[in-house]
C-alpha cells in the first residue's frame, strides 16, 4: 500500500537543469568550443561534480584568461532564466492530489538546502512537503542512496510503500538502492540518457492522474 512519495526536485519539479546546461553551451561557443552533452551528463542529478565545466573550459582556452567575470556574468543569466520558469506540468496537480489522498510527502534532492528551499517557497509549493532534504544533510548525494534513506526515516514509512519520482540516473539509482518504487519523468535533457533502471517511466505528470498511477504501481508490486 503506498503511504508516500518522494520528489526530486530540480528537472522533475523546476525545469533548472535546462537552462543551466544552455547557459554553459553559450559560454563555451563565445570561445570557439563546443560543451559535448556526454560530459555535462554525469553531473545531473548529483552534487559530486564529476565533470567540472569551469576547469574544462579554461584548459581547452589555452590563453591563460581570467574567466571569472564571464563566469559571473554566465551564472546572473542561468539564475534569470530558472527564476522565470514555473512548475513543470503535472507537478501541483500531483501535490493537490496527493494530500486529498492523505499521502505523506518528501522532498530529497542533491542540491543544496538554500537553493530547493528558496524556489519552493517561491513557488508557494513549500507548505506541501513534512520533509525537505538536500546535499546539505548528508556526506554524498545521489546516486548514493542516502537521501533517500534519510527522507525516509523522516516520513516514518517503510521502503516498500513509497514511490519516487525522479528525472535522472543518478536519482534513479539513488532511490533504487534505497529499495524505493521509482517513476522516472525526464525531461528533454535526460531523455537523452539511459533511465531503464525506473520501474516505470512517464512522459509528463501532466499525462497520468495520480490516483491511477498508484493503481498501476499496486498492480506492478502485487505480481
Amino acid at each position: 500500500m503506498i503511504e508516500a512519495l518522494i520528489f526530486d526536485f530540480d528537472g522533475l519539479i523546476l525545469d533548472t537543469e535546462i537552462p543551466i546546461f544552455h547557459s554553459w553551451q553559450e559560454l563555451y561557443r563565445r570561445h570557439g568550443l563546443y560543451l559535448p552533452f556526454e560530459k555535462w551528463a554525469v553531473n545531473i542529478g548529483t552534487a559530486e561534480m564529476i565533470f567540472n565545466p569551469m576547469e574544462e573550459l579554461i584548459r581547452l582556452a589555452k590563453d591563460g584568461k581570467d574567466f571569472a567575470p564571464e563566469f559571473a556574468r554566465r551564472r546572473a543569466h542561468e539564475l534569470e532564466l530558472i527564476h522565470n520558469q514555473p512548475p513543470l506540468p503535472g507537478v501541483e496537480d500531483y501535490l493537490e492530489d496527493a494530500r486529498r489522498l492523505g499521502l505523506k510527502l518528501g522532498l530529497a534532492s542533491s542540491s543544496s538546502g538554500a537553493w530547493v528551499n528558496g524556489h519552493i517557497a517561491r513557488l508557494g509549493l513549500r507548505e506541501y512537503f513534512s520533509c525537505v532534504h538536500t546535499g546539505d544533510d548528508v556526506l554524498y548525494t545521489k546516486p548514493d542512496p542516502a537521501l533517500y534513506r534519510l527522507t525516509l526515516d523522516c516520513l516514518g514509512v517503510a521502503p516498500q510503500n513509497v514511490i519516487a519520482f525522479e528525472d535522472s540516473r543518478n536519482g534513479a539509482l539513488a532511490a533504487k538502492r534505497a529499495g524505493i518504487f521509482v517513476v522516472v519523468v525526464p525531461n528533454s535533457l535526460t531523455r537523452l540518457t539511459d533511465t531503464s533502471l525506473a520501474d516505470l517511466a512517464l512522459d509528463s505528470l501532466a499525462d497520468l492522474p495520480l490516483a491511477d498511477l498508484i493503481k498501476q504501481v499496486d498492480a506492478i508490486l502485487a505480481r
